[in-house]
């Protein structure tokens, strides 16, 4: 009876609270612990005899590890007394874990590959794996059509299969999320790494790190002349200076040693970048000489005078850097000028600067406050010397008078010095000045050669108000009166890469051209002339001879027509094209159609019909594309030009005149017109015979 209840209860029950809570009543409570303790010490030998390369193995076989430590307890029982459901449904899983120990190792295979996230693509597996497993039993029941308790509580312990590996492995996301943050740091690592080759023209970086080497060079050209002369440093900040001393040092060790080598050269025309060359070619010149010269270590004097800024005095030699950032500097601004102006100013300021320093060490020699002449101790030391050498370089007069040869030598020199170098920086200040304002300076030049050409010759004051107009709109919106004669200067490639800038994206968007050779449009830019038309300006005229396209770059213009030819028939905008067709035509001759009148300032680009023959006679292709062109454009205007005018009241009166019959047309000679001479021929004839 007992026995009969217990099977009942093992039917109910599923499998997996009887594996996890409820062991078998029939095994030993000492038989349990040894099986436990046997397979504890088989997992240590295990994870003990693992090779780091068997790792990844592990993580594929650790849903068949839960599955068969599961089934060990229940192969494990020895007792004869089990119910036999629990042997037909371990028959069942050893068939399971077969079909699952095959695909474990095609999965391990694949594992073996290079896989770019290994442990991502093991998961996906296993999900696979468990997926067929879950599908392939549920044919199974379906297929028997048992709906037994043994096939309920199997599902059950599949399910905590699935479940069991997942909460084992949410760990493992966060273990391999940290190991992925660390490529980024690396490839970050190895990007500030410095490039083997520098371009000095080009690379804004190393023009960043010449503004820091300036810096260096100019804490070093201001302050040790202040530091020398003039009792600012004293033993309480002499660490302050010290320190940034060092700072300067390391700016100074790290162009030598980092920068400088790495500078691409020009050589035969060829640019060198092999870093060996680099290296050798930095070595052999004299700016590493005066570099090295720079970095002379005159500071372990320190140790014997004391601490004196004129063991420093060396650090001024790398005044190349200096030079170079400016050059460099100048090439990408673009109003170099100011800059120049800026930088002339601080070198009047630097002369003052150590005019002012060299006065206190005369004061400070002949004694503070001893004479007149000398400074007296009185206010700030280093804005007073400063006044006085302002006035003294200047020349401003007022100046008390020198009362020892010293004074007097010292004041003869310092106004000698003074005119030259003063005299120097106002020229350069001028010339400058000049060179900023030398186009607008032409302008006036032209516009007043051409104000007097016109009062000359006595020219309408309507006409000089357009021309001036003219002159003056064309200056605002260009800065120059020609563009063409500013580009001549360049070779032709140059003139091609900025004929491409300003007016590619234009030309582009003209139907006529598209389909073409692109060269042959490279060709036409260079060609093409820009004219600036004043507002109410004729474009052209209806009736003119047409010899030249227009392409509207900036503006509007209006085209006219009407039995006034005062209407506005369309207004073409920028991008647009008229006057193509003159250019089109074979015999030439062809006329304008229509007033085209500029709406305010226009900005056109023209092309000449001679200009555009001359390009397409290399580029055949390109020519048979516009003929073709050309063909569809003037069947279009002939079907405008032939189409029947509306009629007006009086064409109702009088009908239209009836088409000639063709043989008539045929016997006047296939003209339509009788001819003049035939017939005074006949006359002739006919007077003769009478």
């Amino acid at each position: 009876m007992l026995k009969s209840l217990t099977v009942k209860c093992n039917k109910v029950k599923p499998m997996e609270e009887r594996t996890e809570k409820q062991p078998c009543p029939h095994l030993s409570s000492g038989s349990q612990p040894s099986i436990a303790q046997g397979e504890n010490q088989r997992e240590n030998e295990s994870l003990t005899s693992r090779t780091p390369a068997t790792v990844e193995k592990s993580h594929s076989k650790e849903d068949n590890s839960t599955g068969e430590n599961s089934l060990r307890g229940f192969t494990t029982n020895p007792d004869p007394e089990c119910p036999a459901e629990l042997t037909g449904t371990i028959s069942e899983m050893e068939q399971t874990r077969t079909r699952k120990e095959k695909p474990a190792s095609i999965k391990t295979k694949v594992l073996e590959t290079s896989i770019i996230n290994e442990y991502t693509d093991a998961h996906l597996h296993n999900l696979v794996e468990r997926m067929r497993e879950r599908t392939a039993f549920y044919k199974r029941t379906l297929t028997e059509g048992e709906n037994s308790p043994e096939l309920e509580a199997s599902s059950q312990t599949a399910t905590s299969t699935d479940i069991s590996p997942r909460q084992e492995n949410n760990s493992k996301p966060k273990e391999h999320h940290h190991k992925l943050q660390r490529v980024p740091v690396k490839e970050y690592l190895r990007r500030m790494r410095l490039p083997r080759s520098i371009d000095s023209y080009t690379d804004r970086i190393y023009l960043l790190w010449l503004l820091l080497v300036t810096i260096a060079y100019n804490w070093n050209c201001w302050l040790l002349p202040v530091r020398l002369v003039f009792p600012c440093q004293t033993p309480d900040n002499r660490n302050y200076w010290i320190i940034t001393d060092i700072i300067c040092d390391i700016i100074y060790l790290g162009d030598i040693l980092l920068i400088q080598p790495r500078l691409q050269f020009v050589r035969g025309g060829e640019i060198i970048v092999d870093s060996n060359e680099l290296k050798r070619h930095y070595r052999s010149s004299t700016k590493f000489q005066m570099d090295v010269a720079s970095l002379l270590p005159f500071e372990v004097l320190y140790i014997f005078f004391g601490v004196n800024p004129i063991f420093r005095t060396n650090r001024i030699l790398k005044y190349t850097s200096f030079f170079e950032f400016n050059h460099h500097l100048e090439s990408i601004m673009d109003k170099a000028y100011v800059y120049r102006i800026i930088r002339t100013t601080g070198y009047l300021l630097f002369l003052l600067h150590i005019n002012a320093c060299v006065y206190y060490w005369a004061s400070d020699y002949e004694g503070i406050g001893s004479t007149k002449w000398v400074y007296n101790g009185e206010g700030n030391k280093y804005l007073r010397c400063f006044y006085w050498a302002v006035r003294t370089l200047i020349t401003i007069g007022g100046l008390p008078e020198p009362q020892t040869s010293f004074e007097i030598v010292f004041q003869l020199l310092n106004f000698f010095s003074g005119v030259f170098v003063f005299s120097s920086l106002i020229g350069q200040m001028r010339d400058v000045i000049g060179a900023a304002t030398a186009n607008q300076n032409n302008f006036h030049v032209c516009m007043d050669h051409i104000i007097a050409y016109m009062n000359k010759y006595s020219i309408p004051q309507s006409t000089q108000h357009r021309v001036r107009t003219w002159l003056e709109y064309t200056w605002h919106s260009q800065r120059i009166l020609d563009e063409s004669n500013l580009l001549e200067t360049l070779p032709t490639t140059m003139q091609l890469s900025v004929a491409i800038d300003i007016n590619f994206s234009i030309i582009d968007k003209v139907e006529l051209f598209k389909g073409c050779d692109t060269q042959m449009i490279y060709d036409l830019l260079l060609r093409l002339k820009s004219t600036i038309y004043l507002p109410g300006d004729f474009v052209c005229k209806k009736g003119e001879i047409g010899k030249e396209m227009y392409i509207i770059k900036h503006g509007e213009v209006q085209v006219l027509g009407g039995p006034d030819g005062a209407q506005v028939l369309v207004t073409l905008k920028a991008g647009a094209v008229f006057g193509e067709i003159s250019l089109l035509a074979k015999g030439g001759g062809n006329r304008r159609t229509a007033d085209v009148v500029a709406h305010g300032f226009a900005n056109l680009l023209t092309l000449d019909k001679k200009t555009l023959q001359e390009i397409l006679l290399h580029y055949p292709s390109s020519k048979k594309l516009l003929m073709k062109k050309a063909k569809v454009l003037l069947s279009q205007k002939g079907k405008n030009t032939q189409a029947i005018p509306p009629r007006t009241r009086s064409a109702f009166l009088f009908p239209p005149k009836e088409e000639t019959p063709r043989m008539l047309k045929v016997l006047l000679g296939n003209t339509g017109k009788v001819d003049l001479g035939r017939l005074l021929k006949g006359k002739r004839k006919q007077t003769t015979q009478k």
